[in-house]
């Protein structure tokens, strides 16, 4: 199947099921991300952007499962892989960094071992030539003193060494996908440059593909080739990158677009999406942007939620009555 997209998702839904009911963490989304491309997937906390992370790599923890869909890897279906299929593909086609890196590191071993025992679950290698991989990727990734950082424990490290480390861990591998969740969070505006450069020069000289989960529209503009906007479990519109940012159509994304600070414009105050997101145990039929969209009409309060559908080329968007481009 060498024409099928490196990653695709189709109606995958992922609830937890509890004593308070069942939560439907993601509803049904489709996805596509294509070899060497980075794909944004942006929305507000609790949207289900990390879930759908976790989904891909089946790793969803109890008591969630996915109940629907299917998700298929360089033309094969995860779905039916087994345990032993899976964990070739995690860490080593698809390697993810996950927000809070500190806490994914082992705080009782150290880095350099970590590293290592990556490269040789993965890589045909001895210890000796994975350990001189590891001191070239901690090199790459701007850490001072390669050798001390590969004998230092996790516990040790900045919120922003951290992070690097946890991305030079996930490259080592050379995935074909690359997963990052927030990469840039919880670091100062100076760091939060340093990692976004890296990804871009990783997605450049290696060909490799991103799917990057954030709320952050800056680091959206700067990275992304396209972009999926998701709200309660669902995506609401995706697209080209510049189209996306200059014509939201989708009533959701033109309020994220609002809420963000604006240098050329001088407010006092920002515009926030009035309401708040729905319950996901108790989901509406229709569209769950509905109690809060300013453009909600009757044909929106008696018909369940619209299909995501392309309204021009490379732009899709799940809306009865989306926003009017003005090209």
């Amino acid at each position: 199947m060498a024409d099928a997209p490196l990653l695709e998702i189709r109606g995958l839904h992922t609830y937890f099921y509890g004593r308070e009911g069942t939560v439907k963490a993601i509803n049904g989304i489709d996805l596509t991300v294509e070899a060497g491309e980075v794909l944004a997937l942006v929305g507000e906390s609790g949207s289900g952007k990390s879930m759908t992370a976790l989904s891909i790599l089946r790793l969803v923890p109890y008591p969630g499962r996915i109940v629907e869909g299917d998700i298929w890897f360089k033309g094969q279906r995860m779905g039916g892989m087994s345990e032993r299929e899976l964990r070739q593909i995690r860490g080593n086609e698809i390697s993810i960094v996950f927000q809070d890196a500190g806490a994914a590191l082992n705080p009782v071993i150290k880095v350099g071992q970590q590293m290592v025992e990556i490269l040789l679950a993965h890589r045909d290698m001895t210890s000796a030539e994975a350990r001189e991989v590891c001191l070239t990727l901690l090199s790459e990734m701007g850490l001072p003193d390669p050798k001390h950082m590969m004998e230092t424990y996790p516990f040790q490290l900045s919120g922003g060494m951290a992070q690097r480390v946890m991305l030079a861990m996930a490259l080592a591998p050379e995935p074909a996908l690359l997963i990052a969740d927030e990469p840039t969070s919880n670091l100062d505006v100076t760091l939060q440059a340093e990692i976004l450069l890296r990804l871009q020069r990783l997605q450049r000289e290696r060909g490799t593909a991103i799917l990057l989960i954030t709320h952050d529209m800056g680091v959206v503009a700067q990275l992304a080739d396209h972009v999926a906007v998701m709200y309660a479990g669902k995506i609401m519109e995706s697209g080209e990158r510049d189209r996306v940012f200059r014509h939201p159509r989708h009533p959701y994304t033109w309020g994220l677009f609002q809420a963000v600070p604006r240098v050329d414009q001088d407010t006092d105050r920002l515009v926030a999406i009035p309401g708040m997101p729905p319950d996901l145990v108790d989901l509406p039929d229709q569209c769950p942007f509905l109690p809060r969209c300013t453009k909600a009409t009757v044909e929106c309060r008696l018909n369940t939620h619209p299909a995501l559908e392309e309204t021009e080329p490379d732009h899709t968007i799940a809306c009865y009555n989306p926003i009017v481009v003005d090209d």
